[in-house]
């Protein structure tokens, strides 16, 4: 089973929020991710969202389930700032072993 999270419902256009992104980390990503579901996480619609965001959300899932879980996880509707940003902290999670 998948499920999908849509950012732009929790965060709005700009997920800029620490407090949304590590909430939408307890309560849906890790929850789906111990039952062995995968996860879309999907940005349709959010313009930018910042490093904090992307670190509060993405960071203590690689730390505690290790990079591997990447392979659980999707990414949709990214425009090329989402990327840009995603990828910066999934380096700097790499770096951190």
């Amino acid at each position: 089973m998948t499920i999908e999270i849509n950012i732009f419902n929790k965060a709005g256009n700009f997920a800029e929020n620490k407090d949304v992104a590590k909430e939408i980390r307890i309560t849906e990503i890790m929850p789906a991710l111990n039952k062995g579901e995968d996860v879309v996480i999907n940005f349709d619609k959010v313009d930018s969202a910042t490093q904090s965001f992307m670190h509060a959300l993405l960071s203590d899932v690689i730390r505690t389930q290790g990079i591997d879980v990447l392979d659980k996880i999707r990414f949709k509707s990214c425009n090329e700032i989402i990327q840009k940003i995603i990828r910066i902290v999934i380096d700097y999670m790499q770096q951190e072993d």
